[in-house]
């Protein structure tokens, strides 16, 4: 049997518990299994973890009264997803930390295709995911806006003057409290988008102009026509 959560009443509230939910390898392969969106069935997540049928269903129970799964019941049928928007924004940044810490261990695809809308623009956070956001964030480097050092990026003096076009103020973003720029981890491309307070910025601006919906799914973003438009005209320049 799993050992019981730890109490973190002492500490920072519910963090050591979250913490004890995705230490555990089978819960974790669970979650990752469910990051496509998708709801699956409790056989499905079995055989995904590599499980005994008492283990993962202990390991369920455990993931849903934490909070991270939500169990939809349909008919006779039983199926497990991720419990919101947040909770999946939170396990990608998780695994992109994971990744900077050990670069040369690679990220597992989720194990079905990832819907096309939800790879095509979708929500990381605060800022922009997707096919979308690495070809920008792509095209914001090859052309010099952009300059990398690891995973940290600063705007050059043509950066900022293509940022300010988009109505960015590229020295009140550095002025917050946050990092200005950095990569993130796309765990659909497995390619890095644009993270940090730029990336944020970049998303309010796109929205703004019409470009960027959100729509009635968690996460999932529209591209409208017209910024499909600005977006192919930029990563073609």
């Amino acid at each position: 049997m799993p050992a019981p959560l730890p109490d973190d009443s002492s500490h920072f509230p519910g963090l050591s518990r979250i913490g004890a939910l995705l230490a555990d390898p089978g819960r974790a392969a669970m979650l990752w299994a469910l990051m496509d969106g998708s709801a699956r069935p409790a056989g499905e997540l079995t055989l995904i973890a590599g499980l005994s049928p008492s283990a993962a269903s202990a390991h369920l129970a455990r993931l849903t009264d934490g909070g991270l799964l939500a169990l939809d019941v349909r008919g006779r049928h039983r199926y497990y997803r991720i419990a919101t928007a947040d909770i999946a924004a939170s396990i990608e940044a998780l695994a992109n930390v994971a990744q900077a810490a050990a670069p040369q261990r690679p990220v597992p695809r989720t194990a079905r295709t990832v819907p096309l809308d939800l790879r095509h623009a979708r929500t990381c956070y605060d800022h922009m995911a997707g096919e979308i956001a690495v070809r920008v964030f792509d095209r914001l480097v090859d052309s010099g806006l952009l300059v990398r050092d690891g995973d940290r990026l600063d705007a050059t003096d043509a950066g900022t003057a293509r940022l300010r076009d988009w109505g960015i103020d590229v020295a009140a973003q550095r002025a917050r409290k946050r990092r200005f720029a950095c990569t993130c981890l796309d765990w659909s491309e497995r390619r890095p988008h644009l993270g940090g307070a730029l990336g944020a910025a970049l998303l309010d601006s796109w929205s703004s102009r019409g470009w960027v919906e959100r729509t009635s799914r968690p996460r999932v973003l529209r591209i409208t026509p017209a910024g499909q438009q600005q977006f192919d005209a930029f990563v073609a320049t």
